[in-house]
């Protein structure tokens, strides 16, 4: 999927969202992000994981590391014929080796990010995009409305995962479960695609809850801004 929105998707979402807020004292941020973590200790736990199994694969299967350790302990000495120290020595070499080039093959193939979001588990991925979007809500949106009435909208791209958080004035009167359609939409927009679509829809019902608890007073102004946010 790409990172970026063009002008006319950053346009169509920033419609959306001043249509929404035209009926309501409620403010929605939109926040779009590249990926939400880099996960190098999920790459760090797979190039462990590599060298770890090239030692189970000689312990299952010790014949070649004993051939290579003897080979390696004639060549230190060509002269005499290796003794069972020697060639434990070289086999035990052998196989730290192996398993330092394992980590490093690994470690290299695992230097895309892409790759890195990849093989991270799901439940990691899910636990940094909700970090992230708490850090993100906690700078962008929380305090920053004088009626505590912000809703944070966040797309977190290489993990094809979304959050809605919302301030305190919005908890104390719409139930969590309200949000649900939006990042139905968010999410089925994403999915297909069409992220600013997904965006644009979320948006648009996110507003009509906010209008139905927090209809538009007369001077109620633009807290936030209408743009679209890219990390």
């Amino acid at each position: 999927m790409r990172g970026k929105l063009t002008a006319d998707e950053h346009a169509r979402v920033a419609a959306a969202v001043a249509a929404a807020e035209a009926c309501t004292d409620g403010e929605i941020a939109v926040v779009v992000a590249r990926r939400s973590d880099r996960y190098g200790d999920a790459a760090a736990h797979w190039a462990a994981l590599a060298a770890l199994a090239w030692l189970a694969m000689l312990s299952a299967w010790p014949a070649p590391a004993r051939h290579l350790g003897g080979r390696l302990a004639a060549l230190a000495d060509p002269w005499s014929e290796p003794g069972p120290h020697a060639l434990l020595t070289a086999a035990l070499t052998v196989a730290l080796l192996g398993a330092a080039a394992a980590y490093l093959l690994a470690a290299l193939l695992l230097r895309s990010d892409r790759v890195r979001v990849a093989v991270a588990p799901r439940a990691t991925k899910g636990r940094r995009v909700h970090a992230r979007a708490l850090e993100v809500y906690a700078a962008a949106v929380q305090g920053r409305t004088r009626a505590r009435t912000g809703v944070l909208i966040y797309l977190s791209l290489a993990e094809h995962r979304a959050e809605i958080a919302a301030e305190a004035g919005i908890h104390a009167r719409v139930d969590a479960d309200r949000w649900g359609e939006a990042m139905a939409a968010l999410v089925a927009g994403a999915r297909a695609g069409r992220v600013a679509d997904g965006l644009a829809d979320a948006v648009t019902l996110v507003g009509a809850v906010l209008a139905e608890h927090f209809p538009r007073s007369d001077d109620d102004v633009n807290e936030l801004g209408d743009g679209v946010i890219e990390l």
